[in-house]
Parts: structure tokens; sequence; C-alpha cells
């Protein structure tokens, strides 16, 4: 097992589950950490722990990565959890598969288990749906240093107790993930972009509202704004419009431009359309957050379409540059750094559901998030002695 020191804490790097479980079963506090990516999660962990008696243990996954079983016929592949999101793409587009969640920060290093860990999907996630509806099994390491399996490898598996989706979001607070098990879909033969500019934010909003009413069943609906787009993507993709719209439809090539004039119809206005490498090359640096690669902080938020307007007005008072995905139920938010809890909670009380500071936190990473009495007892039956930090 190798072994480094970061910050004060060792860093102990597993080359398979069962040192991952011995691991566990030497230390007396465990932050479990994959590609680094979301590296505000881990910081927040680590500082929430500080001072722990015994001390404090990072078990790195990064090792622990490989394809153990792929079967394209069966819409199934298992990997170990510190398996590269990027590696494990570039393996099922050669079967014309993929992840439809679309993970964020895929193509900046993230691992499958981090991206279960974090429960973060990408703009991909509104037509598919979240990373919770396409893990069908894990493999983990609980608070007592024993090896779990829970749910299945094949996808109609109905057996038992759903503890796979318990792990999504968990943020290595129920135990270190060592396996995953994912279902994936036959890759769209073919996609489109539409860009609409708008000069105020309510107009950008109604036309994504409307987008929403129709049947259209769009891939993506993304609203940026202009000094996010010029970060991420230089001036000539950003356009001089406050705020862009931006539609993805997918399908076989013949119909994907009448999918195309159609959203153009409910907007009421034409696009700039977007095809090929171009048009691939805008939604991975939105979902790898491009525009907020250099931002200290960085806030993911849960909302809804009806509140963006509400929700743009509090996040101006706190200085972020915004993105607004998934057809506005999920806010991006990079900001300077990340504001108190209290500052948090008193600007977005009734606007959004729940903030986690993936990047840039001091202490807690959720900054907000109601409901979480369940997600405590089932901490305490995983963890116990409160190995993962606390007790619950």
């Amino acid at each position: 097992m190798a072994v480094e020191e970061v910050q004060g804490a060792d860093v102990l790097a597993p080359a398979d589950p069962g040192e991952a479980a011995e691991a566990v079963k030497a230390s007396r506090v465990v932050v479990p950490r994959g590609g680094g990516t979301k590296w505000g999660l881990v910081a927040a962990r680590m500082a929430s722990v500080a001072g722990t008696q015994g001390g404090v243990r990072i078990v790195d996954t990064t090792r622990l990565a490989g394809i153990l079983q792929y079967d394209p016929a069966e819409y199934t592949v298992t990997v170990l959890a510190g398996t590269r999101l990027d590696d494990l793409g570039q393996v099922l587009r050669r079967a014309g598969q993929y992840l439809p969640f679309d993970p964020p920060l895929a193509g900046r290093g993230a691992t499958a288990g981090g991206a279960v860990a974090s429960g973060l999907s990408g703009p991909g996630r509104l037509l598919r749906g979240g990373v919770r509806d396409f893990v069908l099994g894990i493999r983990f390491v609980d608070g007592e240093g024993r090896l779990v399996r829970a749910g299945g490898k094949v996808v109609k598996n109905a057996a038992g107790f759903d503890l796979p989706k318990l792990f999504c979001g968990s943020l290595g607070e129920l135990g270190v993930l060592v396996e995953v098990t994912f279902k994936v879909l036959p890759a769209p033969p073919s996609s489109g972009t539409a860009r609409f500019g708008f000069d105020r934010l309510p107009d950008a909003a109604a036309a994504l509202r409307r987008l929403l009413r129709t049947p259209l069943e769009p891939d993506a609906v993304d609203l940026v704004e202009r000094r996010a787009l010029q970060a991420a993507s230089g001036p000539e993709v950003a356009g001089d419009d406050p705020w862009s719209l931006w539609v993805r439809v997918s399908g076989e090539e013949a119909h994907v431009a009448a999918r195309l004039d159609r959203v153009e119809d409910v907007v009421g206005a034409p696009g700039a359309r977007l095809h090929g490498p171009p048009e691939q090359a805008l939604w991975d640096g939105l979902r790898d957050l491009d525009w907020a690669s250099r931002a200290p902080a960085v806030l993911r938020l849960h909302t809804t379409p009806g509140r963006i307007e509400r929700l743009d007005e509090a996040l101006q008072r706190l200085g972020a540059l915004r993105h607004y995905s998934v057809a506005g139920h999920v806010a991006w938010a990079a900001v300077e750094s990340v504001p108190a809890r209290s500052l948090v909670v008193s600007e977005l009380a009734g606007l959004a559901d729940a903030a986690l500071a993936l990047r840039g936190a001091q202490g807690s990473p959720h900054v907000l998030m109601p409901g979480e009495g369940f997600a405590r007892r089932v901490k305490r039956a995983l963890d116990p002695a409160g190995r993962f930090g606390g007790n619950g």
C-alpha cells in the first residue's frame, strides 16, 4: 500500500479492495478521496474531523482502477471505484454506449466512485436522469472494516434494500466505495444544439419554461451568463448577449434538424446552430465547469425553473458567476470564497433546496442541507464508531 502525507494526515493508497478494508480497520477516522476534482468536499471533511484523537487518514482510491466486467449486450459495466470516467467513456464509446447522467468533471480526472459519492450529474441529466438512476450495485468498506456488496450487476434487480442509491451523494460518510456497477445506454447517433441570446434573464427564463411545457424532450437545456461563457469558450462562442440559452437535441441525423426547427418555433427566434466536434466541446466544457476552473469557490444548488430570476438576484448579491443547468433545476455559482453558512441560508431561503460547496469550502460541504435526519440514521447503522467522520 502506497503511503504519503498531506496536510498532516497519512494518505493510504490501497491497490485492491482487501487493502482498502485493512486501511479502514487500522484507522481511527477515514476520509475517502478519489480523483481530487472536487477537492472542496475533501477539504471540508478534513476540517470537520481535524484534531481527532488517534489521527485522520485519507484513503485514496485512485489505484483501485480498471474495468472488472463489461457486457455491452446487457448494458452494464462494473468498474473499480478509482477508474477515471474519461477512460471508461472511451471504452463505452467504442461499443456505441455512454453514461447518460453525464458526470461532471469527467474530462478533468473524476472517478467512478467520486461521481457516486458526490451524487453529481451533468446537463444530460435532463432527459435520462441522474447518477442514482444508473447505479445498479456497489461494493464498499463499512465502518467496521468489512467488505460489503449491495445491489446487483443486472438491470432487472429488485432484491433487497436499495443501499446503492443511498451512497449517491453520501460524500464518503457511509463507507469507502471500492467497486461500482452502472447501467449504460446506447449513445445517440447524432445531436445538434441551438443557441439563443437574450438581453434580459427573465426573457431567457421564460423561453426555457416554454420549452419545458412542450413534448420536445430536449437532451439538455442550459442558461449561461456571458461572463461564464467567455471564461469557458472565448468571445466567439459567448457572443455579446448577457445571457445565452443552449438547447441540445439528439436522434437520427435526419430528425435533428427538424427538432431544432421546432425548438426555434417555441423560443420564437432563430438560433445559432452547432454540430459535430464544436458542439460536443461546448457541452463537455459546460459539464466540466470549464467556466469556473479558476474560481476559488464553486457552489451547486438545487432549485426549480420557476425560481431562477429570484435566485439570480440573490446570487448577484453574493458576487457570483452563474450557470443554470438541467433546465433550471441546478444552479452553479462561482464565487471568490464560500460565504458563511448563515449568509447562504438567509440569502437563499426559499430559493434553493440544497447547496453543496464543491470547491473552497470551510467546514461542512453542505452549506444548506435540510432533511438530514434519515441520512444520520443510516450512517449510525453502517458506521457506529464514526470512522467516516463523527458518530452521526
